[in-house]
């Protein structure tokens, strides 16, 4: 196609117009003034590749560009943020003009967004639902606990500045959590949000980074957040943020082969930092000295996807709660911890303070619909003398999912079944809201996007717990979990 039929094209699309600006507002499907300055800052997008015609990314010939289709093409320019100074001023430009076709199609232009080029914010309010019945949980006349519950709403924001023309940006991310009409009366202890104990409320900002391209990889420096599994997406062995530096090369025609390296600080004891003593004879510290290194590749239709990774947490002190008359300790919240059946409660042997895990996976796509893949991890750490329970040291997950439910589009959904191998030294802190680190068992879930941004997820894990399952033990656990965010 000729630089000249392009531009026909493009003229044939916005040739027909309303009569006024005030009527097209009120009728986003009318068409494009002829003589509207938009014509010529589509062609020179078109130009500069930002904007590629009508949102299935073809010219329709002579085909009218009405107002609705033409804020579509607009919508998709303002999530690019790889353009330069002269392009991005067209694209606010267009922006303030289809503002309210944008604001019909979900996409907001506050007035702070169409006076200043380089803030944007973003967030989420999340509401959530988790009730768990574990069979090792007892009362203190032996009986079994109740199912435990525990609602919480959480907010987040995402302020994210530009940093001149440098490609740099830099992020954080605020949360605020509050714990509900939960029937223990107690907040939820998880690597994800931290919210344990009788706390009802709390307010952190637990991401501080900022991000660009160096050594031409696309690198965080601060307080970020890192991810295991960039390949299938499976989190298995850690969903967290850790203090450091983080690169990710992606090569290849599509983009679809990354390298990943990350080198920081984790806390995988916050409640061992929080203004206690040493007063028991131990020294306090839940943090650890982590690295990872992940290399992978995946299939963008159809075909085989691959990853292998190595991850390393070095140097972390076990946080115990007080030493008995012997000089064994008891442990609740260390790095690895449970009943071992001989009674000290906790599953690495002593001087075990470097921890280092393999993984590897594989995984074939069959459609854009259907994708099989599994995922497996092993550790060098070794359990006590005495331990009965399940291998720690191992961790797997295999995964089938259906289609999948996208935020931005109103009536998407999916639906997955797993089975997942948790063995806590093969993981750190898991994604998974319903299965749970040190437990094994069938995983089943759903998702529906509601309406625009507002995604409604429902989980069921019916398991294990690793640490007591031997001698004909009750170790049964199931978690139902259920959850609506709202994307903004």
């Amino acid at each position: 196609m000729t630089k000249r039929t392009l531009v026909s094209m493009i003229t044939g699309a916005l040739v027909i117009g309303a009569a006024s600006t005030t009527f097209a507002a009120a009728n986003p499907f009318s068409d494009v003034p002829a003589d509207s300055w938009a014509y010529d800052a589509v062609s020179k997008l078109a130009a500069d590749g930002v904007v590629n015609g009508y949102p299935d990314g073809t010219y329709q010939g002579q085909q009218t560009m009405t107002r609705y289709e033409m804020a579509q093409m607009v919508a998709k320019a303002m999530t690019k943020t790889d353009i330069d100074k002269a392009d991005k001023a067209l694209v606010d430009k267009l922006a303030a003009e289809f503002s309210e076709e944008l604001d019909n199609l979900g996409v907001r232009v506050a007035d702070l967004e169409k006076k200043s080029d380089n803030v944007k914010w973003g967030g989420e309010l999340k509401y959530y639902y988790q009730g768990d019945k574990d069979d090792t949980n007892r009362n203190d006349d032996g009986t079994k606990k109740d199912r435990t519950n525990d609602t919480q709403y959480e907010f987040r924001l995402e302020p994210k500045a530009f940093i001149g023309n440098s490609g740099w940006t830099a992020n954080a991310r605020i949360r605020y959590y509050s714990n509900s009409a939960s029937a223990n009366n107690g907040g939820s202890i998880n690597a994800q949000n931290h919210n344990g104990g009788n706390d009802k409320s709390d307010t952190v900002v637990d991401r501080i980074y900022v991000e660009g391209p160096l050594f031409g990889a696309d690198t965080k420096l601060g307080k970020l957040d890192t991810y295991s599994d960039d390949v299938f997406g499976s989190g298995m062995i850690i969903d967290d943020n850790v203090s450091g530096a983080q690169f990710d090369w992606k090569f290849g025609k599509d983009k679809n082969n990354y390298v990943k390296a990350v080198v920081g600080r984790y806390d995988f004891d916050h409640d061992a930092n929080l203004g206690r003593d040493a007063s028991n004879g131990g020294a306090y510290d839940g943090t650890g000295d982590y690295g990872s290194f992940e290399v992978g590749h995946a299939a963008e239709h159809k075909g085989l996807s691959y990853l292998a990774g190595y991850y390393t947490l070095r140097n972390f002190n076990e946080d115990y709660d007080s030493v008995n008359p012997d000089g064994s300790r008891n442990y609740s919240n260390s790095f690895a911890y449970g009943d071992t059946g001989n009674g000290d409660g906790n599953l690495v042997k002593g001087n075990s303070d470097n921890n280092g895990i393999w993984s590897a996976g594989l995984g074939y796509k069959f459609s854009d619909d259907f994708n099989l893949y599994g995922v497996y991890a092993k550790s060098n750490l070794d359990t006590v003398d005495g331990y009965k329970g399940d291998d720690q040291d191992r961790a797997y997950d295999i995964t089938l999912s259906y289609k999948g439910a996208d935020p931005s589009q109103a009536g998407t959904w999916g639906l997955y079944t797993a089975y997942r191998y948790l063995g806590q030294f093969a993981t750190i802190a898991p994604t998974y809201d319903a299965a749970a680190r040190g437990y094994k068992g069938w995983e089943v879930g759903g998702q529906w996007t509601v309406a625009q941004n507002i995604l409604a997820s429902l989980r069921y894990f019916k398991g294990k717990n690793l640490a007591a399952d031997y001698d004909n033990n009750d170790a049964d656990f199931n978690r139902i979990y259920g959850s609506v965010e709202f994307f903004f």
